[in-house]
This record gives C-alpha cells, sequence and structure tokens, in this order.
C-alpha cells in the first residue's frame, strides 16, 4: 500500500474517530439540557457540577476543544483535497444520481455549525468565564437554570439556534453514518440496521435541542 493511500486512509479514520467523539459529546449535551424542561433541579445540579468540576474543566474542556479543532480542520483538509482529485466535475447534475446535497455541503453544513458553535460559546462558555473569573461572583448553584431561559427570550437568536440545529441534522445525517463506513462497521452487519440507528440519532437529539430552545422562548 501506498503511502499516498496510507496517508489518505489515515485522514479518513481522524475524521472518523473526532466525529464520532462529538457525537459522544453532544449526546451528554443533549441529556443535561434535556433535564432543564423536565427536573429543573436536576438540571442546575449537573450544570453546576460541570462547570466547577475540574476534571471536567481542566482534562474534559480541552479535549473537546481540541477535537472540535481536530474534526473541522481534518474536514476543511479532506474537501481541498478530494476537489484537487476531482478537477472534471460532473459533465451534468442530475440530482441524487451522483451524490446527494448534503454529501456534496458538507463542508458549508460544517462552516455554518462551526460558526454556531461561536455563538453558543460567547452565550455560555465566555459567561461562565467572566462569572468566574472576572467578575468572581460567589457560586450560585440555582443560576443555570434562569440563565438558560434568558438566552431563549429573544426570537431572532431562537431562529440562529433552530436554523443551526436543523443545518447540524443534515450534517450529522452524512456525516455519522460515512464514521462507521469509514472504520469498516458496515462490512460487519451489511449497514443497515446501524444506517437506520445513525439516522434516527441525527434527527432525534437536534429535533431535541430545538424543542428545548422553543420550550423555554414560549415558556418564559
Amino acid at each position: 500500500m501506498s503511502a499516498l493511500v496510507k496517508s489518505s486512509i489515515a485522514r479518513k479514520w481522524i475524521m472518523a474517530l473526532s466525529g464520532l467523539f462529538l457525537v459522544v459529546f453532544l449526546t451528554q449535551h443533549f441529556v443535561i439540557n434535556i433535564t432543564s424542561v423536565i427536573a429543573p433541579d436536576t438540571f442546575n445540579e449537573w450544570s453546576h457540577f460541570m462547570g466547577y468540576n475540574p476534571l471536567v474543566q481542566f482534562l474534559a474542556q480541552p479535549i473537546l476543544i481540541g477535537g472540535l479543532i481536530v474534526h473541522f480542520v481534518m474536514g476543511i483538509a479532506l474537501e481541498i483535497k478530494n476537489n484537487k482529485a476531482r478537477p472534471v466535475k460532473y459533465s451534468k447534475y442530475s440530482g441524487n444520481a451522483n451524490s446527494t446535497w448534503v454529501s456534496r455541503n458538507m463542508i458549508i453544513t460544517g462552516l455554518v455549525v462551526l460558526a454556531f458553535l461561536g455563538l453558543h460559546m460567547y452565550d455560555f462558555w465566555v459567561h461562565e468565564m467572566t462569572v468566574k473569573y472576572i467578575d468572581v461572583q460567589p457560586e450560585d448553584p440555582t443560576r443555570y437554570l434562569h440563565e438558560l431561559k434568558e438566552k431563549f427570550v429573544s426570537p431572532v437568536r431562537v431562529g440562529i439556534y433552530v436554523v443551526s440545529f436543523v443545518l447540524l441534522a443534515m450534517h450529522l445525517w452524512h456525516g455519522f453514518n460515512s464514521s462507521f463506513q469509514s472504520m469498516g462497521a458496515k462490512a460487519v452487519n451489511k449497514g443497515e440496521g446501524l444506517k437506520k440507528a445513525t439516522y434516527a440519532w441525527s434527527v432525534l437529539i437536534p429535533a431535541g435541542f430545538i424543542f428545548i430552545a422553543l420550550y423555554h422562548h414560549f415558556t418564559h
């Protein structure tokens, strides 16, 4: 196997593993956030734990940021490489006969999601750092639900969240299943059961986040 082929396979594996890592984080993030609807006291408790636990703050958080950087940088690099390797575009576009819109535009949906993550970090992470290390406010384990609700007062911000999670669902619809294919899982069970599970997750988790945003907007 040539070095070029090995390098390409390695990049796909890194892309797949970093993507699956982010899927695990997104699932955990959803589990915590849905408690803001069904169990507000639990949401405050878990949020306080995540905000002050040193393992989360100084180990898990840097790993997460690193995973995000690796995934998006690798995705852009693979897109550039694929474009160079395919200088002649399809002679005729015929809808999904060549490929789906999502698969052709993963870089676009990914960049929009990345921009949304910047807004999300500004809304919550920057605020958290300000409270703890700049304003140095005393610990208040009950503040988190109120702060979350305040973020969803503006219909414009809620609209941005909704559109971003729709695009995230589209990104995951192709990317989640592709991650397993890159690692050979499709060959294990012919891909059908796994494909259905990844498609269901790709719709349900973003839909859940949309529900959370709309719920807090309309019940504020």
